[in-house]
């Protein structure tokens, strides 16, 4: 049986995946493991959401189940995901909920659950809250049961501030292009960012509930390239439906990437004494070029497998203060307990206007080698580590490559998809080997 649980929470189609029955489930569910060692007066949860329509039942049906058993509950309205690990941490409540499907389409959506301190949960957590759901229970009844408020306004000032505190360069005269795909980073993100001085050139802010991710954001990156170019932006940056991660763009228009973003930041970081232990902590999906690089550079690397709640487990465990993905979840333990898209974005302005030097040259310490990433829809992805004929091909595919790339094949923890990324020393090798083994997959594991 599958878990219930993805690599970022729980997620699907609103109100047929993701019911008010699942969202009050869950929410008493959460509140009896999350707060089960609990020994105040009563415990407290903050809620906050994305601005897919479907995130207002969603929400009050959390906050129902959160209050059915005993838990205070603050409705913050729409603000980022890192926003909600942060007043999770900064204010000291005993949990944190986020309501959003992230980069996906806004039919989607999703819950996912921050514990005391603001840090996502371990699996066995998630799976114990899972295990709970509908179990018969003691519930509490009279003055025991949950309170339900709404402080929206407070929040953001919350993390506004916290963002203008952990990068304090002036940003006087740098324009700065951004696309905040009309989700969660619509309000603040311009607010930070022009409160820290900078010339904010703003699109892609006018969510309407349906229009979250639609041909904009981090996955459409299309529409900034060319208002940065346009503007004479600096540079721009591009969130995703929660801002827990941010992409750039030059001055030219040319994308830069996680990886380059982690590059640069991280031989910054060494530079200023800031990066502790000279580690960098990436998934496997991190192009090789990004390896390569750091190893010049003197940083080390430690690779992880694909979600920033596992590179932040690698970071805790060892230490370590900078790690994230190719796709742009940064986190800097600094400041941050999971990826953040507006702190990664004003750590990059700040950069830029402390050094003088292009975002394009900054990014430059990075060469990447050809990649190609291939999703592969209709097919069974539970399958895809036990299929004879997959490996076979994989195996091939290896030793025509040798030591100048590599092929990771693995099931998508969010969408139904078999993923296949292929680096190689030319594109068309990258081309040729992903397509083959996509074909494969396509053919063996159809559903």
């Amino acid at each position: 049986m599958s878990r219930l649980f993805g690599t970022d929470g729980v997620r699907g189609l609103a109100n047929r995946d993701i019911t008010p029955e699942l969202a009050l489930g869950l929410g008493v569910a959460a509140a009896r493991v999350l707060t089960r060692n609990y020994d105040g007066s009563r415990p407290r949860a903050v809620i906050g959401r994305d601005t897919r329509v479907s995130g207002e039942f969603i929400v009050s049906a959390l906050a129902a189940g959160l209050a059915s058993a005993g838990v205070d509950v603050t409705r913050v309205g729409t603000l980022p995901t890192p926003a909600i690990a942060h007043l999770t941490a900064a204010t000291a409540v005993d949990l944190g909920v986020v309501v959003s499907a992230s980069h996906n389409p806004m039919q989607d959506n999703g819950i996912k659950f921050f514990a005391h301190g603001g840090y996502k949960l371990e699996d066995t957590v998630e799976d114990e809250i899972a295990a709970m759901l509908g179990a018969e229970w003691d519930r509490p009844t009279g003055a025991d049961v949950g309170r339900i408020g709404k402080d929206d306004v407070t929040a953001d000032r919350v993390y506004i501030d916290h963002l203008l505190k952990a990068v304090d360069t002036p940003l006087r005269g740098l324009r700065i292009a951004i696309d905040c795909a009309n989700g969660a980073a619509s309000d603040v993100a311009p607010e930070a960012l022009r409160e820290a001085g900078a010339d904010v050139v703003v699109i892609n802010a006018s969510p309407d509930g349906t229009n979250i991710n639609a041909e904009c954001g981090s996955t459409h990156p299309e529409t900034l390239q060319a208002v940065t170019v346009a503007s004479g932006a600096a540079f721009g940056v591009a969130f995703d439906g929660d801002a827990d991660r941010c992409l750039a763009v030059d001055a030219t228009g040319k994308m830069v990437d996680g990886d380059q973003i982690m590059g640069l930041l991280a031989i910054d970081m060494k530079e200023r004494g800031e990066l502790d232990h000279d580690m960098l902590v990436v998934t496997v999906m991190s192009n090789l070029g990004l390896l390569l690089a750091m190893k010049d550079a003197g940083i080390e690397t430690m690779q992880t497998g694909v979600g920033d709640r596992y590179v932040l487990e690698a970071m805790r465990e060892g230490g370590y203060v900078l790690g994230g993905e190719q796709s742009g979840h940064i986190i800097n333990a600094h400041h941050a307990t999971t990826g953040d898209g507006l702190l990664t974005a004003l750590m990059l302005a700040s950069k830029v206007q402390r050094s003088g030097t292009s975002l394009a040259e900054l990014a430059s310490v990075v060469t990447r080698l050809p990649q190609v990433l291939i999703n592969v829809g209709g097919v069974d992805k539970a399958k895809v580590s036990t299929d004879e004929h997959v490996a076979e091909a994989v195996r091939v595919a290896e030793d025509f490559l040798g030591e100048t790339g590599r092929v990771l094949l693995r099931p998508s923890g969010t969408e139904p998809v078999v993923r296949v990324m292929v680096e190689a020393a030319t594109q068309d090798q990258a081309d040729g080997v992903a397509h083959r083994i996509a074909d494969v997959v396509k053919e063996r594991l159809a559903l």
